[in-house]
C-alpha cells in the first residue's frame, strides 16, 4: 500500500504541487539544483484524461527519471473517472497518485472535486477506493486541508485513513480560512496522534505531512520536531529559489551570475517544452523572485516584466551581467 513511502527519508522535504509554477520545466530545474525527497505534478483533472481532452493535458503529466519519486497529482468527483484515470498515469510511469482534496477553487468545487470532498466524506472514500484500484500496487495519497468551515481532523483523517491513503498532506488551514491565518500546526500534531491511535502498527501507517507558512528546510525541521509529523511540504518558498531544498546551499550566498545562468536555463527549458503550447507570461512570475536582493534588481526586474520572448530575456540578462561586472 505504501510503495516508495516507506523508503523515503523521515522527516521528508517535498514540493508542493502549483498551479502555472511546478510544471515541468521547473520541476527539472529543481531536480537539478536541489531536489526533494518527492515530487509532484500540477493537479490534473481525472475526468479531462477520460475524455476527448486528454492529449491537451498530456503535457501536464510530462516528467522525468530525475523527478523521481514523483505522483501524478489528480482531482475529480467521479470514482470510475479517477479509477480509469489512476491506472493511466501509472501506465505513464508514475510512482504513485496523489488526489486534491484541498483546493478550494469555486469552479473545482462545482465538479464536486478539491475542498468540496471535506463535506461530502463518503464520496471522499470511494473516490480515494477508486484510486487504488486504478493504481494497483502504486500508493495513493491525499493533499487536503483540516476542515471544511471548521476543523474536522478526527473525522476526516479517520476516513482517508480508512480508505486507505498511503499518505495524507494537511494544509493547516481549513477551506474558508484559506491563507488568511497562520497554519494551525497544532492540528497537525493531533494529526500525528490520531494517525497512531488509528494504526498502531507504524509499518502501515500512512505518513503525516504538514504544510502552510513554512519556507525553508531550517523552520521544516524545528516543525517536524515540534510536532512529530512525517514530513513537510514547502510551496511557496521554492519561487525562483531552486536550491530551497539543497542543505549545502544558500541563495543569498550565490553571486549574481550564478542566479542569472539558472535563470535562463529555467526559461530556455520552458521555452523548449512549452513554447508552441503555453504563453510566454507565465515565466514572469518566476522572474520576480529570481531577480532580487542584489543592486539593481527593482531595474532588471522591471524589465524582465515587459519581456516577451527568450531572446529579449536573454539580452536583458547580458546587460545586467556587463553593468554588474563594470560595478564590481
Amino acid at each position: 500500500m505504501h510503495g516508495f513511502w516507506n523508503s523515503i527519508s523521515r522527516p521528508c522535504f517535498v514540493l508542493a504541487p502549483m498551479v502555472g509554477v511546478t510544471d515541468a520545466a521547473f520541476r527539472r530545474i529543481i531536480a537539478k539544483y536541489g531536489k526533494p525527497d518527492v515530487m509532484w505534478t500540477e493537479f490534473v483533472s481525472a475526468d479531462g484524461l477520460c475524455s476527448r481532452g486528454r492529449p491537451g493535458l498530456l503535457h501536464d503529466l510530462w516528467h522525468t527519471d530525475s523527478e523521481r519519486p514523483i505522483l501524478a497529482q489528480l482531482y475529480g468527483g467521479d470514482p470510475a473517472n479517477m479509477r480509469e484515470a489512476a491506472r493511466f498515469c501509472i501506465e505513464q510511469g508514475f510512482d504513485g497518485i496523489d488526489i486534491n482534496m484541498g483546493c478550494p477553487d469555486k469552479t473545482v468545487e462545482k465538479h464536486g472535486a478539491g475542498s468540496i470532498l471535506i463535506k461530502r466524506q463518503r464520496q471522499a472514500r470511494q473516490i480515494v477506493e477508486a484510486a487504488r484500484e486504478g493504481a494497483g500496487a502504486h500508493p495513493v495519497s491525499v493533499k487536503t486541508r483540516i476542515g471544511y468551515h471548521d476543523n474536522q481532523i478526527e473525522d476526516w483523517l479517520a476516513t482517508l485513513i480508512s480508505a486507505g491513503a498511503a499518505a495524507v498532506t494537511l494544509h493547516a488551514r481549513t477551506r474558508d480560512e484559506m491563507s488568511r491565518v497562520p497554519a494551525r500546526w497544532d492540528v497537525v500534531e493531533r494529526a500525528v496522534d490520531l494517525a497512531r491511535e488509528l494504526v498502531p502498527d507504524q509499518s502501515q501507517r500512512p505518513l503525516i505531512i504538514g504544510n502552510g507558512d513554512i519556507r525553508n528546510l531550517h523552520d521544516a525541521r524545528e516543525i517536524t520536531a515540534e510536532t512529530g509529523c512525517d514530513g513537510v511540504m514547502i510551496g511557496r518558498g521554492i519561487f525562483g529559489n531552486p536550491w530551497l531544498f539543497n542543505p549545502g546551499v544558500d541563495k543569498a550566498d550565490l553571486p549574481f551570475e550564478q542566479i542569472i545562468d539558472v535563470m535562463l536555463e529555467h526559461t530556455e527549458l520552458y521555452v523548449e517544452l512549452f513554447g508552441k503550447i503555453k504563453p510566454f507570461d507565465p515565466m514572469k512570475k518566476h522572474y520576480k523572485a529570481y531577480v532580487t536582493g542584489f543592486p539593481g534588481a527593482p531595474a532588471l526586474r522591471a524589465q524582465m516584466m515587459e519581456a516577451r520572448d527568450l531572446a529579449e530575456v536573454r539580452e536583458l540578462a547580458r546587460q545586467a551581467l556587463r553593468l554588474e561586472a563594470r560595478v564590481r
